[in-house]
Formats: structure tokens, sequence, C-alpha cells
């Protein structure tokens, strides 16, 4: 190895800040802006995070360097980014970054760093927009399935409830199960958490990791529900005006809270199926 590997990342580092830094730009004046992509920042900051953790994945010596498969995953990433830019597609800027950084990483060092940082590069997923024809149809999909159950919730609990399509009417209040309420923010920010969170605990078990990825949606839009009830509840008894202000984003909060307590909950109790054992070191063992 160099004794002062880094200075060949100079030149790559000051590259891919040229290109990207204006497109985090933008993205921290419109996008990050509103509550469907406020995760954003956290996002890209657990990502930095994640490769500064591994940082010597890039300085350590090159095993079987990638030169054509890494030019082609590179150029199919310069590619999208040019098409993206020019075109004011955030999907296709943003989303370019995989493919940039993944064939940078054969090129200069081989398949070791990809399998050091695929947790960096899947991450950086969740800073991509989501398409707009896919939020349309899923969150009017969630919406009103939300309003079903919500209205079906409070009406077996004795509340004066009736629901008109994602309309619900509580005594002489209606409200609007809105996209913000839909659920979908939450699946896709607790789908990240729940991602590093099974990277940090590093299971044994394979079905202990298959059954706790499989349920942050499901945790994520029952927490959602009690999270609408609670706002349904609070105007019926406070007003609107207590229904949308402080306690709307406060119910935000409680929402991650209870999506969190419960996939922690999840975890210890598939641990008495799935317990992690250890070998004589005291590492996880198979």
């Amino acid at each position: 190895m160099d004794r002062n590997p880094w200075p060949k990342w100079l030149p790559v580092v000051f590259g891919v800040v040229v290109m990207y830094a204006p497109t985090y730009v933008r993205l921290a004046s419109t996008m990050w802006q509103s509550e469907e992509y406020a995760h954003g920042p956290i996002v890209l900051a657990v990502c930095l995070w994640l490769l500064w953790k591994n940082r010597n994945a890039l300085v350590e010596p090159a095993t079987v360097p990638r030169t054509v498969s890494g030019g082609l995953v590179f150029a199919f990433g310069l590619l999208t980014f040019v098409v993206g830019r020019s075109l004011n597609i955030m999907l296709l800027e943003v989303g370019s970054q995989i493919p940039v950084f993944a064939g940078l990483l054969l090129i200069l060092i081989g398949w070791s760093a990809i399998q050091r940082l695929w947790v960096m590069l899947l991450f950086l997923l969740f800073v991509v927009p989501l398409p707009g024809f896919l939020l349309d149809t899923v969150t009017g999909s969630l919406k009103q399935q939300v309003s079903i159950i919500v209205e079906w919730a409070l009406y077996h609990a004795g509340y004066p409830v009736a629901r008109n399509g994602v309309i619900l009417s509580i005594g002489q209040y209606q409200m609007e199960v809105a996209n913000a309420c839909s659920g979908l923010n939450s699946m896709y920010s607790l789908s990240a958490i729940g991602i590093l969170y099974l990277y940090l605990m590093r299971h044994i078990s394979v079905a202990r990791n298959v059954i706790l990825l499989l349920s942050l949606w499901p945790i994520a839009f029952v927490a959602n529900i009690f999270r609408v009830i609670a706002l349904v509840l609070i105007t019926y008894y406070f007003g609107d005006a207590a229904g949308q202000g402080f306690f709307h984003g406060f119910a935000g909060i409680a929402l991650f809270s209870i999506a969190i307590a419960m996939l922690f909950g999840l975890d210890y109790v598939l641990g008495r199926a799935y317990p992690d054992r250890e070998t004589m070191n005291g590492h996880k063992a198979v």
C-alpha cells in the first residue's frame, strides 16, 4: 500500500463535488423543504457517515480492478446524469450518483470496495426523489385505505364519524386525509432506518433479518393509522386549530417513535426464536 494513498482521490472528489454540488443545492432549496422529502438531509448525513466509517475501503490495495465493467457502469451513470441535468429530471440526476460512484469504485479498487460500501450505495436510493406517477398511484391508494380503517375504528369506538372518499366527518368537523397523511413518507423513512438498523445489528439469522425487513412497511402503515386517529380525536375534542397546529407536527414525531418502538419490540421477540449465538471470542457466529 502507498504510504499516503489519499492524494489519488483528490481529483475524484473534486469532480464529484463539481458534478453534484448544484444538485444538492437545488434539493435543499426545493424538495427538501417539503414534508415528503424532509428525510433527505438525514439520509445524506448517514451516507457520509457510512463512507467515513468504511473509509479504509478506499485506500486498501486494489484487488482486481474491473476497468471494463466499472467503465461501463460509470459511463451509464454519466449519461444518466447528463440527461437528468439537461432535462431537469431530478429522478435521473440524483439517481445517477449510484452508478457513478459504483463505477469509480470498480475502476480504482474492484469488487472489494463495493462489498464494503454497498450499504452506502443502497442508502443513496433514499435520496432519490420518487417518480410522480408512482407517488400519485401509491399515495391515492394508501389515503383510501387509511380513511377506511380510521372510519371503521372510530365508528366501532362509538364516535359520530362518517366518510366520503378520503374526507372524514366527525362532529362538526370535516378533515381530508392529505398526501402527507397517507403513510408513504413514513414507510420510505422507516425503510431507511430499518436497513441501517439491520446493518448495525448484524443479526446472523437470515429469517430474522428477512422478517424485520418485510415488517418495515406494515409497521409504518399501522403507526400512521394511530397518527391519523390521534389527529381526528384532537380535532374533535379541541378544535380544528389544535389538530392543524402544534399537535399536527408532534403527531408526526410520535408516529416515528411508535414505529421505531414497534420495530425494536418485534426484533426482541424474534430474538427469542432466532438468537444470535457467539463464539468463544464473543463474536456472532452461525
